[in-house]
């Protein structure tokens, strides 16, 4: 089979490195330009390394893209991690067209932030789709999909890297056989149980203590570790991590003012919230470090009473 990847970072270059390995010809890579400051692009870097072509145009729209992917005459694209808009005179060159990831179960939770939307909603099961791009963004026909559970105390970061990535790339290479075959389906999305979610960042990360206990330990799994739910201290960010939530069941468990931080240990501090309290084991003020819970609050003076969010 011979293939053009287009992507970037960590997912695209394992699916490179995925067809590569079982003896696929990886033609050419196509990956968005690197901004000044940026860290080097795995995906691009490697293809470099492995004497693979690497096409780094700022836009997918461009002649010069269609000319080079026509030049490459592959048998399949595939999209892994594309943030660039791939137009259908771009998706159609390729002899039998392309094929994109996308880590949900669509066609609900369209759009970019599609893994972390399911768990700030509470949701306890997601996956991911291997589909036909079409010009609507992540409306083209399903060829596959893939389900996986989510914990009730997993992180974004653990759903993502635990099993949504290594499921993704085993994912492209069925797809891709499957199309290749012949015998790859073609499903039009159900668009009763669509819905489309835009980009989840600083202002969707942050945190309200009135909200009720499950929605706000909800907020926290589903930005951990990126964007980071975050609430103010001393005026300023301060984004937590690695949680766990414990609801009150009695009057007599409700501890302190909303907001308030209520207990601090050896490894942990407590925060109240509405229907109980969020126990917190890392934190990050200020754009500074990680910091365990307990040197955090001793470096920072917070103490027992001290009320966040304010």
């Amino acid at each position: 089979m011979r293939v053009a990847i287009v992507g970037q970072k960590d997912f695209g270059k394992a699916a490179m490195d995925a067809f590569v390995k079982r003896g696929d010809t990886v033609a050419g890579v196509f990956c968005a330009p690197e901004k000044p400051g940026q860290a080097p692009d795995v995906l691009r870097v490697g293809a470099e390394h492995l004497g693979i072509p690497v096409y780094a145009l700022p836009s997918l729209r461009v002649e010069e893209a269609r000319q080079a992917l026509q030049a490459l005459h592959v048998d399949l694209a595939i999209l892994a991690f594309v943030l660039q808009f791939v137009p259908q005179d771009f998706a159609t060159i390729p002899r039998h067209g392309t094929i994109q990831f996308h880590p949900s179960l669509l066609p609900r939770y369209r759009g970019p932030s599609s893994i972390n939307w399911p768990i700030i909603l509470g949701d306890t099961r997601t996956g991911l789709t291997i589909f036909r791009p079409v010009d609507g963004l992540d409306e083209g026909p399903i060829i596959l999909q893939k389900e996986t559970p989510i914990g009730p105390d997993e992180t974004v970061g653990k759903v993502y890297f635990n099993r949504l990535f290594p499921m993704g790339i085993e994912a492209l290479i069925e797809a891709a056989d499957l199309v290749l075959s012949g015998r790859a389906p073609s499903t039009v999305q159900d668009e009763s149980g669509a819905s489309y979610e835009g980009w989840c960042r600083e202002a969707e990360a942050r945190i309200n203590w009135h909200t009720h206990v499950d929605l706000t330990y909800n907020l926290i799994r589903g930005c951990d570790p990126a964007p980071g739910a975050w609430t103010v201290f001393n005026h300023k960010k301060l984004q937590l991590y690695d949680a766990r939530k414990h609801s009150a069941r009695t009057f007599s468990q409700v501890k302190g003012r909303i907001g308030a931080v209520t207990a601090i240990d050896g490894e942990s501090l407590r925060i109240s919230a509405q229907g109980g309290q969020i126990e917190v084991f890392k934190l990050r003020y200020d754009g500074g470090k990680k910091l365990p819970a307990a040197q955090f609050c001793a470096e920072a003076g917070i103490c027992i009473g001290t009320i966040l969010g304010a």
